[in-house]
């Protein structure tokens, strides 16, 4: 029943796979294709490197980077802006443009050729990338909109404010050569250029802070301008800029004003002259369209009787009690800046699976998975007009004690997530919001027509064909796919994709459904790097990152949401911890060096000003939140009670901050501040030896009160001495096998690091025990009980409502790392990263009889596949490495007598965690023999 509405792993180059051709391809400016809108002015460069499938040890020897100001010039061999000519280097990705100054607005044309050790390529296709505005003269429009609230509009806690719409028209009489609109609609916009939308975007652009930040979107609307008159429209919504609540705990919640708009459209001519329409006083405003109320939490009511019709098309006639001259309003104080982030689109379609008799009357939709989006309703001409269609959303059902299905919306707290359209009558009507999403498997329907009276069951076939489910989240590249033999461990995966998409909201936030939403940092201290493996997040990230930065007060603290639309400074250490780690994950899956230089400065003011505040003899104590949602003995609270379960705050916040003082050193020495180790190491070194002093029982040989989480970040940190590890590793065993009977016991700060610890000390057959378990407390408990998403708890089928998402990542913890690095054994270099130097290590030991994953890097596809034949004793392995990389494959514990391709290794008749072999791209099949042992663990269910 779904529809993927693309593919982003198809092969383009089909043509050339068999042949001995080299060949150029997927050249990218800034990590992106094609981009219209830089503000930098040494954008960095990109590309991958194909070869034909016989080819192997295909590695980048030099290359030249040809630039130039228009396309024939470039195809003639002119590189009038910037010919590199032959550099000799492997560096495939993250080379700087170092030619002439590039002016705002500008198009450029570039190409790239490569020399190998299997010969030189062709000219890559022609690529291009176009400047943004670099100089503040560049803007030449004025902050429009109207900065009070309509006679209908109310300013309360629950806010009930009117979409505002904006028109301009101009007349065109030369011929265009391009046009590119430039605007920045806060909270949320839509463009229209002559009664057609522009783009495919939605809800953009992407939320920021904004009094530091205030993002503007390029759109190429040159198909959409006509010869003489021409019609602008924007539609402005609340966004995070109106704030979800209003008048309400003012203390917490952040407000920006009412929505305005800032709109620029440069239009370029045949003829060389260029001239703009830009948002100033001539522009018209009305609030007395379709869209009556949105609101993130609370949905969209539209008005369908009430709709401008031609009103963003030329020759429309504006009624003076309908429009009024818009107001120049106060701009924004936040630095004006290009988003490069991707924005939000529809990126699947799927269709309800059932539909069900509703307690209320009417009925209720199940789309047979938990999403992030909004329903699209076809009303087929039917419908009286006045009549009122209601969709309220919730992600799980509960019954009357008549046994009549009806809505949880309890875990959704205050937010109403409902949407109401008013029908106008027409033969086609169909409809979708514009400015509002919910979280939600089910939708209630109530008011559709011809449906009262009448049974679900005989209109399921008309119910299905009117309803479809658009699943939105940011445009990004699906980058990995991950199957075993265990059913459990798939649907667990599959249920980790889905929540992470839906938690993809031009930032990342915990939840999609409730009155929270917000980008808490704690969940994706390790998720992120987790995430990176299921999609191309690099430049989500690198934005996050800089709304971290920019919610950094003066005094160095980071708060624990950012952007701070809700106002937590608490000063613990875990969650702004995450400033650190996911700048560390840029730079370990992507080879983003840039995101360490550009945050260095704020994470060590971080760094210095907790150290100053709050290390007391080389100890921290600053914790708000423990080991969060560590699974309680009973199924229906929130948080456990158990002392022998929870971590002390301190023993948490000290061994994070020792983690960070390590990453800042070696973020220093990448950078070229290597003076500043002279600060982070003594620290460092001061901070070990307290920490073992206090947490430590060597007596007994575990940290703490022996918690699963105690043991585990000493050990993940390494504080722990090389002596002690194999006592406190028994600990985490023992604890797991006899006390929780092989299932979880940790909290979002150990979960981050127990399936690896457990496989990097001889354990993998635990950890596949404890990441396929179906009972409580696992992901498989999730799955065994109706999950399509990932819950915010354990035990979130029965927990308490208040703190109960059913869509969160933050348990997750290291569970994607673990699958792709662990069972398949795709990892990056630590030192030649972003996976320029591959090590393919996968772990065997366990239930699993096969893993099949591949990761799409931005080199090329990673791939890695190996079975166990337990009738045979036989072990297979194919991996694909792609051309300019190289890689290291460390065969597993328990394989002995490896050939290749029929043909045994050197060496290999002793065990095969002996055996090591490097090589370079192409494709590989292995095989080897299974030592006793090993084939008994191999699955049979």
């Amino acid at each position: 029943m779904q529809k993927p509405i693309q593919n982003n792993f198809q092969n383009k180059s089909d043509r050339y796979q068999k042949s001995g051709t080299i060949w150029v391809d997927g050249l990218s400016c800034a990590q992106k294709k094609a981009p219209i809108n830089l503000d930098m002015t040494k954008p960095e460069l990109g590309w991958q490197i194909k070869a034909g499938e016989q080819l192997k040890n295909v590695w980048q020897t030099a290359y030249q980077i040809q630039v130039a100001s228009n396309k024939n010039n470039l195809l003639a061999g002119n590189a009038d802006l910037w010919d590199s000519k032959r550099v000799l280097s492997d560096q495939q990705l993250h080379i700087n443009y170092e030619g002439k100054a590039l002016r705002s607005f500008q198009k450029v044309y570039w190409r790239v050729r490569v020399w190998t050790t299997e010969g030189r390529s062709d000219w890559s296709s022609v690529a291009s990338w176009r400047m943004g505005m670099l100089q503040l003269s560049d803007r030449k429009g004025r902050w429009i909109g109207w900065d009070q609230p309509f006679l209908w509009d109310s300013v309360r806690k629950f806010p009930v404010l009117s979409a505002r719409y904006l028109r301009k028209e101009f007349t065109e009489t030369k011929g265009v050569k391009s046009a590119v609109a430039y605007i920045s609609g806060l909270g949320l916009y839509e463009l229209h250029i002559n009664g057609k939308k522009a783009g495919d975007a939605v809800l953009a652009p992407a939320p920021t802070d904004y009094t530091k930040t205030v993002l503007y979107n390029a759109i190429d609307v040159t198909s959409l301008l006509k010869q003489g008159q021409n019609a602008i429209g924007v539609v402005l919504g609340s966004g995070r800029f109106f704030a979800m609540r209003q008048d309400y705990k003012p203390w917490k919640w952040r407000n920006f004003g009412f929505p305005k708009l800032y709109f620029q459209l440069r239009i370029e001519y045949t003829d060389g002259t260029v001239s703009s329409v830009v948002s100033d006083d001539s522009w018209h405003l009305s609030a007395m369209g379709p869209i009556r109320n949105n609101n993130e939490y609370d949905g969209e009511r539209y008005d369908a009787r009430m709709e401008l019709t031609g009103w963003d098309e030329p020759g429309y006639i504006m009624q003076k009690d309908v429009w009024r001259p818009v107001q120049l309003v106060t701009a924004p104080t936040g630095k004006w800046t290009a988003q490069l982030n991707p924005l939000m689109k529809v990126m699947q379609q799927i269709k309800p699976v059932a539909v069900l008799a509703a307690a209320d009357g009417g009925f209720i939709l199940d789309m047979g998975q938990n999403m992030a989006g909004w329903i699209h309703m076809d009303l087929n001409g039917l419908g009286h007009r006045g009549d009122t269609v209601t969709l309220r959303f919730a992600e799980s059902l509960t019954k009357t004690a008549g046994g009549i299905a009806q809505l949880y919306t309890a875990n959704l707290r205050d937010a109403r997530a409902t949407d109401r359209y008013i029908i106008k009558g027409a033969e086609k009507e169909d409809w979708r919001p514009h400015f509002t999403y919910h979280g939600f498997r089910y939708v209630e329907v109530q008011g559709f027509p011809n449906t009262k009276g009448a049974s679900p069951e005989n209109n399921i076939q008309k119910l299905l064909g009117s309803f479809t489910g658009e699943v939105v989240y940011d445009n990004l590249d699906n980058t990995g796919w991950f199957s075993c033999s265990d059913a459990t461990i798939n649907q667990i995966y599959k249920n980790a994709v889905w929540g992470i998409k839906s938690n993809y909201k031009g930032m990342p936030v915990d939840c999609p459904q409730r009155n929270e939403r917000q980008p808490w940092l704690g969940d994706r201290t390790t998720g992120a790097y987790g995430e990176s493996f299921a999609f191309n997040n690099q430049l989500l990230y690198d934005k996050w990152m800089s709304d971290i930065q920019d919610a950094q007060l003066v005094t160095g603290s980071i708060p624990d949401v950012a952007p701070n639309f809700w106002l937590y400074y608490k000063d613990d250490v875990t969650w702004p911890s995450t400033f650190l780690s996911v700048t560390d994950m840029l730079y370990r899956q992507y080879g983003d060096l840039a995101a360490i230089r550009k945050h260095y400065s704020s994470m060590k003011f971080w760094i210095e000003y907790m150290h100053h505040k709050y290390v007391k003899g080389g100890l921290i104590d600053k914790d708000s939140y423990g080991d969060w949602c560590v699974p309680p003995d009973s199924l229906h609270v929130i948080h456990s009670s158990n002392p022998a379960k929870i971590t002390a705050g301190g023993l948490i916040a000290t061994a994070t901050f020792y983690h960070d003082l390590e990453l800042m050193s070696k973020f220093a020495l990448l950078i070229g501040a290597d003076k500043d180790t002279g600060f982070f190491r003594p620290i460092t070194r001061e901070m070990k030896t307290a920490f073992q002093q206090r947490y430590f029982k060597a007596d007994s040989g575990y940290y703490g009160n022996n918690t699963v989480t105690a043991n585990l970040l000493p050990l993940a940190f390494g504080l722990t001495s090389k002596a002690d590890i194999p006592r406190v590793f028994s600990r985490i065993v023992n604890k797991t096998h006899l006390v929780y009977d092989d299932h979880i016991s940790t909290g979002v700060i150990g979960i981050q690091w127990l399936l690896r610890i457990l496989s990097r000390y001889g354990r993998n057959d635990l950890a596949v025990k404890i990441a396929s378990q179906r009972t409580y407390p696992s992901w498989g408990y999730m799955a065994a009980n109706g999950a399509t998403t990932i819950w915010e708890l354990w035990n979130g089928n029965t927990a308490d409502p208040a703190m109960n998402s059913q869509n969160h990542v933050m348990l997750l913890g290291d569970l994607l790392i673990w699958l792709f690095e662990n069972q398949a054994g795709i990892k990056s270099d630590p030192l030649q990263t972003g996976f320029k130097k591959i090590v393919l290590a996968p772990q065997i030991k366990g239930g699993l009889q096969y893993v099949k994953a591949s990761y799409l890097s931005d080199y090329g596809a990673i791939k890695s596949e190996w079975h166990k034949n337990k009738n045979r004793d036989q072990w297979t392995w194919q991996v694909s490495i792609p051309a300019g990389t190289k890689a290291v494959l460390k065969f597993p514990k328990g394989v002995e007598k490896v050939s290749q391709d029929g043909r045994p290794l050197e060496g290999t008749g002793q065990n095969g965690e002996d055996l090591q072999l490097k090589i370079g791209s192409g494709t590989y099949y292995f095989q080897g023999r299974l030592m006793a042992g090993m084939a008994n663990s191999a699955d049979t269910k």
